[in-house]
């Protein structure tokens, strides 16, 4: 697989993701670069490719990468970088919300969500 340098993300990008990620810790597996770690997830999501597909393609291994997407899954980081992102988007008024649409599968409403329609 030919991966272009345009896959990596741009140094904007990381200077908001970064700091909101969980530091590594100390003891156990070798570190591996975040940035790293984090253009594998990108890419993986983005072009839907398995995670095998994209094993060793920005220097980290498949495992490595998958358990830190775990790891900040847990952690909720996600919602986090997607309102950073926003934010940053929102301060340079680039989002076109006219544009912007939401549907079922965006927000889950377990049995009907918090408040219910009332019924004739």
């Amino acid at each position: 697989m030919i991966v272009a340098v345009s896959d990596v993300p741009p140094d904007g990008l990381w200077e908001i993701v970064g700091p909101l990620l969980p530091p590594a810790g100390t003891m156990g597996r070798p570190r591996v670069d975040q940035r790293a770690v984090f253009t594998t997830v990108l890419f993986v999501d983005i072009t839907g490719c398995s995670w095998e597909s994209a094993d060793g393609l920005f220097g980290v291994k498949r495992a490595a990468a998958h358990r830190w997407f775990q790891t900040w899954t847990e952690a909720g980081v996600w919602a986090e970088i997607h309102r950073a992102v926003l934010d940053e988007l929102g301060g340079c008024a680039l989002p076109d919300w006219s544009r912007a649409c939401l549907d079922s599968q965006s927000v889950r409403a377990k049995r009907g969500g918090a408040h219910r329609a009332e019924s004739d």
